[in-house]
């Protein structure tokens, strides 16, 4: 199964590739090369013209790489609950329009290690943990490979950094969080 990251890699190299993951995938480049701040502005000015009813793929892949660029651990969390709604929204039919090889179970290893990592930031141990079940449970998806093998080591690690560490289960959380402009993330769409 292909990783959400190698299907950013690989439109980039297809000869006719989608034209929003291809510009997504360049934001991508800007952040890996340090550039922050100007990635952080331009996947706004992307996420803006995807829009909330928008290609879930598109807007799973955006918010995914958006919340890497945050200051704020809230806002990290914001942008990578976006992602999980984003990709609650797919099915494989929908994912093959994009790219014959993806498959939507692939997807959730990543998005629940994040989700555990920003709780843990956020001092909320049980919901961490909670995610983190999650991504151990759906890494039977992932390919044995560097990817596969890179997701399931960084789940071992906060594995063990929530059993030896202790983090302590903050203030309970609302039922719903809001989102990076303050407005409440609802429920997953459907893809059509």
């Amino acid at each position: 199964m292909t990783s959400l990251e190698d299907a950013v890699a690989e439109q980039r190299e297809q000869a006719a590739p989608d034209a929003m993951m291809t510009r997504i995938g360049q934001v991508v480049m800007l952040h890996h090369g340090g550039d922050r701040e100007e990635a952080r502005g331009r996947f706004l000015d992307l996420w803006a013209e995807i829009g909330e009813d928008g290609d879930p793929l598109h807007r799973c892949t955006l918010a995914h790489y958006m919340a890497d660029t945050q200051d704020d651990p809230s806002d990290e969390l914001a942008w990578d609950l976006r992602a999980l709604s984003a990709a609650e929204e797919l099915s494989d039919g929908c994912l093959a329009e994009h790219h014959q090889s993806l498959a939507v179970r692939a997807f959730y290893p990543s998005l629940h290690l994040n989700l555990a990592a920003d709780y843990v930031k956020l001092g909320h141990g049980e919901v961490a943990r909670s995610h983190l079940r999650r991504a151990r449970g759906a890494v039977g998806a992932l390919g044995d490979d560097g990817y596969g093998d890179g997701i399931r080591a960084a789940i071992a690690r906060l594995e063990t950094r929530l059993a030896h560490d202790g983090i302590p289960d903050g203030d309970s959380l609302p039922d719903r969080l809001g989102g990076p402009g303050g407005e409440t993330l609802g429920p997953p769409r459907k893809c059509p």
